[in-house]
């Protein structure tokens, strides 16, 4: 009992607290250190709030707290009102993402907020940052789908600001595009809530896989077809990925760093619910696997075209989300777990590897392949923090990353099907080359000197090293910036703090998948939740 009503206290506060934070850091904005101490206070609030969160759903499974207190007199109808739903599931997101959300502000800090340049609405930056936060929690507590939509709704609208910030021809460019494409993907969500709720009259999650039992096969596999539309976009499922390489890369590190580790991962989280509480089954798999495989196959391929290293990861990022889906449409306990698993890895590792990025121009200059070089004799630090990210993206052992497709991989040999099996071979086939992928960067950016580099001098003045102690002369003409070749302490703290986050999914690999074998156990098994929400009790 007193851990029901202490449940209910936290439940509201992932997205309460940052909302709140926001309004008083816009009040502050011309006091930028009490704005930052607002954003830390904040986010460690929320991490330590999930973390509760996380403890009482493993320990008391799901519940639910029903805002506003209106109760139905319909018989069969459960409440009426804003429903937020806490499992093993949103638990381990909220948990994940809280960590990795404070973890990219103190990067940002450490960065100046962009250097603190007075060309860019640094004041806007944080408010704007806690806005997108409270987005990201509602998505993941929402009980509904109306709520659902409005989470995205929140988390696109801050993303817009986030992604142009500064004004730059590339930054416009590419928030177009975004805001397109998110526009598209929020229309479609709205034609499927609306033909949901025609057809269930309810958008409660719990009432609409209830009541989807009495509609025919053909209608539901209907429904079910909208709605992968809107969260495949949002979630970069091909063909519905294009967008992402063109809109990522532009925006400076911090804010690339967010999107690429969570942005997709909300949409993931969204075909999850809707696959195994909405629309249980196996109606749609034989689709998922097919666009999981080409999700795996193209993104990887795109990635190796590249040499541009932003643009590369925002290829693999597209190409990784294929092994999630994967997971997901093999509609088994343990390929769910595996699903489940990896998404908490590979938004731990795809911020890390982001945030290197911004490291890595920091230090020279440029993010190109053919401006870099030498990096790993001028800083060795530097290439230790990317060469652990980038084994564990490629799932080299015995990283985290490994761990996940082996359990994905198992998965796929159970099931035993012809598409289940060329997922395998595809997942294998993507592990290969995402590591020769990760080692052309290792070996142009790290390994070999600055001057065998076709652009080197072009990126910038360097430290001596990068240069392998040659005469050339750089040209600083290119180059206005006076900070290249530092790095500082804050932006590099941040980043080895994630790496060890990382590195602790191998470490506790054992308790971390047992509790995503547990998650998957309650999210295959509906009826929890759906007792939850309806029958108002865990």
């Amino acid at each position: 009992m007193i851990g029901a009503q202490f449940a209910s206290v936290l439940t509201p506060l992932p997205v309460l607290v940052p909302m709140l934070a926001a309004a008083a850091t816009l009040i502050a904005g011309r006091r930028p250190r009490l704005q930052r101490s607002i954003v830390v206070l904040a986010l460690s609030t929320v991490v330590a709030v999930s973390a509760a969160l996380l403890y009482l759903a493993d320990r008391d499974g799901t519940f639910a707290l029903q805002v506003g207190g209106w109760g139905s007199t319909e018989a069969g109808m459960g409440p009426l009102g804003v429903t937020l739903v806490v499992d093993r599931l949103s638990a381990l997101m909220l948990v994940v993402s809280s960590i990795v959300l404070l973890a990219v502000v103190f990067y940002a800090i450490g960065q100046g907020i962009r250097d603190g340049d007075e060309r860019q609405p640094v004041s806007i930056f944080l408010p704007t940052y806690l806005v997108l936060s409270a987005g990201v929690f509602m998505a993941f507590l929402a009980g509904d789908l109306f709520n659902l939509f409005v989470g995205f709704e929140v988390l696109l609208t801050a993303s817009f600001v986030l992604l142009t910030i500064g004004a730059s021809k590339e930054r416009v460019r590419a928030g177009i595009s975004y805001v397109m494409v998110s526009m598209v993907s929020s229309l479609v969500f709205l034609f499927g809530i609306a033909l949901v709720y025609a057809t269930t009259g309810t958008l409660n999650l719990a009432e609409i896989a209830v009541r989807l039992d009495d509609v025919p096969e053909g209608t539901r596999m209907a429904l079910f077809a909208v709605l992968l539309v809107a969260f495949g976009i949002k979630a970069a499922v091909f063909p519905l990925s294009a967008w992402l390489p063109d809109s990522y890369p532009t925006a400076p590190a911090p804010v690339t760093a967010v999107f690429a580790g969570l942005l997709t991962k909300v949409g993931v989280y969204a075909i999850i619910r809707a696959h195994s509480l909405l629309f249980p089954g196996g109606g749609m798999d034989r689709v998922l696997l097919v666009a999981g495989l080409l999700t795996m196959i193209i993104g990887i391929f795109g990635a190796i075209a590249q040499s541009d290293i932003k643009r590369l990861l925002s290829f693999t990022l597209v190409s990784h989300i294929g092994y999630m889906v994967f997971g997901i449409a093999l509609s088994t306990h343990l390929g769910m777990s595996g699903a489940i698993y990896y998404v908490a890895h590979h938004i731990l590792v795809q911020t890390t590897l982001f945030l290197v990025v911004g490291l890595i121009e920091r230090q020279a200059g440029a993010s190109t392949l053919e401006r870099l070089g030498g990096l790993a004799a001028a800083s060795p630090l530097l290439a230790f923090v990317f060469v652990v990210p980038a084994l564990n993206l490629g799932g080299i052992p015995p990283f985290s990353g490994f761990i996940g497709k082996v359990a994905l991989l198992e998965a796929g040999a159970q099931s035993g099907s012809v598409l289940a099996w060329a997922l395998v071979a595809g997942s294998v086939a993507t592990s290969l080359l995402t590591l020769y992928v990760v080692a052309r960067v290792w070996t142009k950016a790290f390994w070999r000197s600055r001057k065998d580099a076709p652009e080197g001098h072009l990126s910038g003045p360097a430290p001596a090293a990068l240069l392998d102690n040659t005469d050339e002369t750089m040209d600083i003409e290119l180059a206005d910036r006076d900070d290249v070749g530092r790095m500082p302490v804050g932006m590099l703290a941040p980043t080895g703090a994630l790496i060890v986050v990382g590195l602790l999914l191998t470490i506790l690999a054992g308790p971390i998948f047992g509790y995503s074998d547990r998650a998957a156990g309650e999210v295959i098994d509906r009826g929890q939740y759906i007792g939850a929400v309806l029958g108002g009790t865990r």
